[in-house]
């Protein structure tokens, strides 16, 4: 069977791959290599002219990562796709790549810390602007967009306060003007959600999160529709900024695309259990869960995620001091700030992820005090409800 008639389950692991063109290696072999030896001097000139395929320096490109590159663009229905050292380092590659200095960029009204960071360097520096706006409407999005607007950047669902964009809403609008439209799919990987398909131009994940699953790697993934475009990139903003992955990185990830589906499936069963226990409990206020069925945005959810994914948020009563008591009480569940790991973790956005955001903006993303956001593991959910029901018990105490 050819690639294109697998199913998305068999593409995590076979896509891009071809054993007998590596010895009959069951797994796609680690070229730990810095760089790579030319036959001739003419090939290398061949090379470097793009008049030849072929390895020239693993900056530029490595073996195992076009594996891991081939293989999320087929994954995420694009055309093209680059592996970065970091999740920030997609972010700051396709920002640097959409705009100049004294351009504006559109942004979904909650948004990642260093993400924000980020856009207020651009400002400072550069006199890019930005706004974050609840894009909530066509009309919303109509009167937010500036002559200057050369980007909309999207999270859904939106980190830490789980609200949910409608994409091809978005696009929509977008497309009207002319604005590519990125799409952090961060906190529903592949499987759950595609952006692209529903009108976006680049999708980049934290591939440290879901992709690896494992918590042992630090990645990002920029996928793009036009493969030109791409490789554009690669060969301008990433060649010359540097923000590589390592082969050995890119070998864990393959690795861990391989268990995707299955993990995305445990994560999401896992957390409904949770949700449905945090539902009983009179120190919760307000939880924040995609899919369910009381979040005002649930039907927008619907239409585009498979199913909610593995993480809540929640506030609790008491604001800032309830919810460290909370965290310090558990025993099983670890504080920690990375999430689609097999562990679960937890952590306070107000005092650790987000608190590179001023007090006004936080709130004004929903970024309460109580705030707290679950990353739902694989252990088994009986256990992990029976840590938080411990952890409850001794706030009543």
């Amino acid at each position: 069977m050819t690639n294109e008639k697998l199913q998305k389950e068999t593409l995590y692991i076979h896509k891009g791959y071809h054993s007998n063109l590596h010895h009959g290696s069951l797994t796609v072999p680690l070229y730990q290599t810095s760089t790579f030896a030319f036959e001739t001097a003419e090939q290398g000139a061949r090379r470097f002219e793009g008049e030849e395929a072929g390895g020239i320096y693993s900056r530029l490109g490595n073996p195992t990562v076009h594996v891991l590159e081939e293989r999320m663009a087929a994954l995420e229905y694009g055309e093209g796709a680059l592996a970065f050292g970091s999740g920030m380092a997609a972010v700051s590659t396709i920002l640097v790549h959409l705009t100049k200095a004294g351009d504006h960029i559109l942004c979904t009204r909650g948004i990642y810390g260093c993400t924000f960071g980020l856009l207020n360097i651009l400002k400072e520096k550069y006199n890019i602007t930005h706004d974050l706006s609840l894009l909530a409407s066509e009309e919303a999005i109509e009167a937010a967009i500036k002559p200057n607007t050369t980007c909309i950047y999207i999270e859904t669902p939106i980190n830490p306060t789980m609200e949910i964009v409608d994409i091809e809403m978005i696009t929509k609008v977008a497309k009207k003007h002319g604005i590519p439209v990125v799409v952090d799919n961060t906190f529903s990987s592949p499987y759950l959600q595609n952006p692209l398909q529903l009108g976006a131009d680049f999708v980049l994940h934290s591939a440290t999160k879901y992709i690896n699953g494992h918590g042992d790697v630090i990645a990002g993934i920029l996928v793009g529709k036009q493969n030109e475009e791409i490789e554009a990139i690669r060969m301008s903003i990433q060649k010359d900024y540097g923000g590589i992955i390592s082969p050995f990185d890119a070998w864990l990830l393959i690795r861990g695309l391989k268990t995707l589906h299955v993990r995305m499936d445990r994560h999401t069963q896992n957390a409904e259990e949770i949700l449905s226990f945090l539902k009983t409990c009179d120190l919760v206020e307000n939880i924040y869960y995609p899919y369910d069925d009381q979040n005002p945005q649930f039907e927008i959810a619907k239409k585009q995620m498979k199913a909610g994914g593995g993480l809540i948020s929640f506030t609790v009563k008491g604001g800032i001091k309830s919810a460290q008591k909370l965290m310090n009480e558990l025993k099983l569940i670890k504080i920690a700030v990375s999430l689609g790991d097999a562990e679960t973790l937890i952590q306070h956005p107000a005092t650790m992820t987000h608190s590179v955001v001023p007090e006004k903006e936080r709130m004004e993303m929903g970024i309460t005090d109580g705030l707290l956001r679950l990353s739902v593991g694989l252990e088994n959910s009986t256990d992990l409800i029976e840590d938080l029901q411990s952890a409850f018990s001794k706030l009543k105490s």
